[in-house]
């Protein structure tokens, strides 16, 4: 599965919500050093960088520069999320960097979404035919610009599939929409309990 380097969106209906579990952050965050910015992230991506907020993203252990480049193509408008655009405002290139260096160094951890071991031995399957390992590595551990997939949240990478696969992505390229053409519902679920799982 590739990613181009807009990879991540979140549907309109999804960025109200964090708009309204992160506003009272948002103020405080324009004029914060990094430091004091990182506790902004936390409501929605987790204290730990792992998301327990239905379809919101975990950040702990993405790479470096696939965060560092995400931070600003959000800055720059490249990616429109409406929900972080007040966060990444008045991001300077080395708060985006700061802020990537934390999340990279932030372990991963599952979840707590039950994981179907069916589905998991299906989507192993699926990613083993698709080459999924091609990009995100054989462990999906994600590298470069690639995200990592391992223990992601089962309901967000299912969306972000579909995202792909149904379109229209906002800047994404073409290559992810390619990988998961023809892929059913629960194709994509399958992928996505497999990559929970690792």
């Amino acid at each position: 599965m590739k990613h181009g380097p807009s990879n991540w969106w979140w549907p309109p209906a999804l960025a109200l919500v964090a708009i309204a579990l992160c506003a009272p952050c948002v103020l405080d965050a324009l004029s914060m050093p990094v430091v004091e910015r990182i506790p902004t992230c936390t409501p929605c991506h987790g204290a730990d960088g792992n998301s327990r907020i239905k379809n919101m993203p975990s950040l702990a252990g993405q790479p470096e520069f696939f965060l560092l480049n995400q931070l600003i193509l959000m800055r720059e408008g490249v990616r429109r999320i409406e929900a972080m655009a007040p966060f990444v405002k008045d991001l300077t290139d080395a708060d985006a960097e700061a802020l990537a260096k934390h999340f990279n160094k932030l372990a991963p951890q599952p979840s707590g979404e039950p994981i179907d071991p069916a589905l998991v031995e299906r989507g192993a399957k699926i990613a083993t035919q698709r080459r999924c390992g091609s990009c995100h590595l054989p462990t999906l551990a994600g590298q470069d610009q690639m995200p990592r997939l391992a223990k992601q949240r089962i309901d967000y990478l299912i969306l972000t599939l579909k995202s792909y696969r149904d379109g229209p992505r906002p800047g994404a390229d073409t290559a992810m929409s390619a990988g998961v053409a023809g892929l059913t519902d629960p194709d994509l679920a399958a992928l996505a309990h497999y990559a929970a799982s690792r």
